[in-house]
């Protein structure tokens, strides 16, 4: 073992640990039957996007020849042989779990995949006329001779291909054609049941009826497939004149990128799978039989399917803020106080309350703000519209190259725009990734900002699904510092020198590698240490060295990293002072947390931004104090009842394995998530219990209040 490799891991193996833990939690017998089709749906979607973009890139870096190798010291062509190995493990525990545990135990549950085989009389006929009504009058085949003519297929889509008998006089010359599915198809049709939910597969439909794309031919073979293309592609900003017209040049690109992956149903031929690997240029490495359905990322919207309730977590409705008075503006409320909001246990509205407001007000000179990836039907884009329309001056920061959000976000900038909206499209080499909002009002004593930061997306639909730190604040600091940050971006101005924040990439990683090494300094010197930090990945050597020698010299540090990790903790003379833990359950944890104990002089921050190359080097991101007191308090106390997790928690071992951790002897399981919400709840109800009774009389008509 080199060096380097006894000092971190790959990053792209430890982001298939990552996955390996989703799939855990679709193998838990604890979980409910649905919950655990979320989770496989889930951990097929991520290798969707793995392949697309970390196979992609890696395939492309390969290509070239390059010599280069990643921390560990391995090249593109060495991870790309390990992460084949990895990934075809996790396929085959998928369809495990798929077809021996979740289909046969939710189909005694009255939710049942039919075969073709299986259908009664009845059943059979409602596919028949739904075939000849709709999928022969939709799909096409299309003939397919040579390599040459090999149609452009579209990524990620179901297709089915077709082996016909050779023709006559050329018996040893096969013939194929290619049936390409298409979005506006469902994919699952329901079929009538006696009780319960039964459906069959569209490709199943399809197979049942082929032979009616092809009269007076016999077909041999009716195999489903599906390509994954390269979408590891990037713009060369210092040769695109037009930004929006250069990603848009981009998205038309990975239409026919190169494809990466090549999934197929297990019971294809050789002939057959020889044909589509020359088609599709690609080898057996790069192909996937699957032993049960393709596509399992799609069986997500089965989990939605009504009349299952029982088979689903119970609710967790989002909690209104007690700190958030709903009779007052929001202005009123942040003048008193600052407010935290930890979603989803706390709801998003007080968020798009502010904007809203602001889109109203006539004291309301001007928003500011940044979006990186937004609903589809976004109330935050709507207000920001709306106070365009009404004469306040809107800036926004639409960040173009949000990867799979381009297309929608090109959108929004062009209805921004089209509303008087300024959009400013992100900083030239670099993504804006930072979640920022600054609202300018005028106000008896003069001009007042209010500021949100957050940690996640400017989205009301994934902040009742990801965990998250919203922050709001009048802090006058705070905004001098924001509309230093804004105005370096979306004009030439140079970075000014920041009284709270720190910005990437300018001095983030400073800042965190400085108050790492205080922290070092301060237990050398026989001072307590303490450090605690909740982010999605830790990838990046210089913090990593730092947290190593920060060990090293007896400073306790307990990190919460929900994916990625490329430390290894618990190593003698190295680490034996890190712990790392990491909380798979039914949110996404995604809220990024640092504390730093600082001589009893607690600091805590929040931030946009993982410890990663990519964000503190390549992208605009934020580390905003929490200085309030109530405020901080309750980011500690977040952090500790993530570290007390015993239900939920897997700990990072030396060796990069992960390990449930499990309670004390006599102790219940402690399940985080579930005590913030419960904790969120009691918190409302607390409120309504300590309110005090104000007794309102009743007016007559016409009074004068």
């Amino acid at each position: 073992m080199s060096q380097n490799e006894a000092k971190f891991f790959n990053r792209e193996l430890s982001w298939l640990e990552f996955n390996q833990r989703v799939l855990d939690e679709a193998c838990d017998n604890d979980v409910p039957l649905l919950e655990r089709l979320k989770f496989l749906a889930i951990t097929a979607s991520n290798l969707d996007e793995f392949f697309m973009v970390r196979v992609g890139g890696l395939q492309l870096v390969a290509q070239r020849g390059s010599t280069s190798t990643d921390p560990v010291g391995m090249s593109a062509e060495q991870q790309l042989m390990a992460l084949r190995e990895r990934t075809r493990r996790i396929t085959t525990s998928q369809y495990d779990c798929f077809t021996k545990e979740l289909e046969p135990a939710l189909a005694a549950a009255g939710f049942r995949r039919l075969k073709p085989t299986e259908l009664t009389s009845r059943q059979a006929k409602a596919v028949e006329q739904m075939f000849e009504s709709e999928l022969f009058a939709i799909l096409s085949p299309m003939a397919v001779t040579s390599v040459d003519d090999f149609p452009l297929l579209v990524n990620q889509m179901l297709n089915v291909c077709v082996r016909l008998e050779p023709a006559a006089g050329e018996p040893d010359k096969p013939r194929f054609a290619i049936i390409p599915f298409t979005r506006s198809l469902h994919r699952f049709i329901t079929l009538h049941s006696e009780g319960g939910y039964a459906y069959l597969l569209l490709e199943d439909a399809v197979s049942m009826h082929v032979g009616r794309f092809f009269f007076g031919e016999q077909v041999v073979e009716c195999v489903p497939f599906r390509i994954t293309r390269n979408a590891d592609l990037s713009i060369r900003e210092d040769l695109a004149h037009d930004l929006l017209v250069g990603m848009e040049e981009i998205l038309d690109a990975r239409k026919q990128s190169a494809c990466v992956r090549l999934e197929i149903a297990g019971h294809a031929s050789d002939t057959l799978l020889s044909f589509l690997e020359q088609g599709l240029d690609v080898t057996g490495d790069d192909v996937f039989k699957a032993p049960g359905p393709l596509d399992l990322s799609s069986f997500m919207r089965l989990t939605d399917v009504p009349g299952f309730d029982a088979l689903k977590y119970e609710a967790w409705p989002p909690q209104p803020s007690p700190h958030v008075d709903l009779t007052t503006s929001m202005f009123d409320v942040l003048s008193r106080r600052d407010v935290l909001l930890y979603h989803p246990f706390d709801g998003f509205e007080p968020v798009v309350r502010l904007i809203d407001e602001a889109a109203a007000d006539p004291e309301v000179l001007a928003i500011k703000q940044t979006l990186y990836r937004t609903s589809r039907n976004s109330p935050v884009v709507a207000a920001l519209k709306r106070a365009a329309e009404r004469g306040k001056h809107v800036t926004v920061i639409v960040e173009l190259k949000a990867r799979f959000d381009e297309a929608r976000n090109i959108v929004w900038a062009k209805n921004l725009e089209q509303a008087g909206v300024q959009v400013i499209y992100g900083v030239k080499g670099l993504k804006t990734h930072a979640k920022v909002c600054i609202i300018v009002r005028r106000e008896p004593h003069g001009i007042q900002r209010y500021l949100h930061f957050g940690t996640g997306n400017y989205n009301e639909i994934t902040a009742r699904l990801y965990t998250d730190v919203s922050f709001m604040t009048c802090n006058e600091e705070l905004g001098a510092d924001a509309s230093s940050f804004f105005n370096a971006i979306t004009g030439y101005s140079q970075p000014q020198a920041f009284r709270k924040i720190e910005a990437a990439p300018l001095g983030l990683r400073e800042s965190l590698l400085e108050m790492i090494q205080v922290e070092t300094q301060r237990k050398r010197e026989g001072q307590q240490a303490r450090i605690m930090a909740k982010l999605n990945s830790l990838v990046d050597p210089q913090i990593i060295d730092a947290l190593y020698e920060a060990s090293q010299a007896g400073v306790k540090i307990k990190l919460n990293v929900r994916g990625i990790c490329c430390l290894r903790p618990g190593v003698p003379k190295l680490s034996k002072n890190i712990s790392v833990v990491s909380i798979i359950d039914r949110l996404l944890e995604h809220s990024r947390i640092f504390y730093f104990y600082h001589g009893g002089d607690e600091r805590v921050f929040i931030s946009s931004a993982d410890w990663m190359p990519r964000n503190l080097d390549r992208r605009v991101e934020l580390l905003v104090p929490v200085e309030d007191p109530a405020c901080r308090q309750r980011l500690i106390d977040i952090l500790k009842t993530c570290f007390r997790d015993t239900a939920k928690a897997r700990r990072l071992l030396p060796d990069g394995t992960y390990k449930r951790v499990k309670p004390g002897s006599g102790e219940q399981p402690l399940r985080s998530q579930e005590k913030l919400y419960n904790e969120a709840v009691a918190a409302v109800q607390m409120a309504e219990q300590t309110q005090p009774t104000v007794f309102e009389p009743h007016r007559a008509a016409g009074s004068e209040e």
